[in-house]
């Protein structure tokens, strides 16, 4: 799921703008926003997994790597 959490979007630059180009931005969509409502019976970590990840439950698990974020 981590590859489709990453979005890009590029500012609008105008034709007689005197200011170089910004390059695209990149950001992360969280895993919850992909989920409308809780279902029933989804899948829980261990408390310890839990601890680790930073979550219940391993379907809104995001990495958050930030990798080469610059785009």
């Amino acid at each position: 799921m981590d590859q489709t959490q990453w979005r890009f979007y590029e500012t609008y630059r105008s034709p007689y703008d005197p200011c170089p180009p910004l390059e695209p931005k990149r950001f992360i969509v969280p895993p919850n926003q992909y989920i409308v409502f809780q279902p029933e019976n989804l899948p829980q970590c261990t408390p310890m997994q839990a601890l680790q990840l930073g979550t219940l439950w391993p379907v809104l698990y995001s990495p958050y790597d930030h990798g080469d974020w610059r785009g």
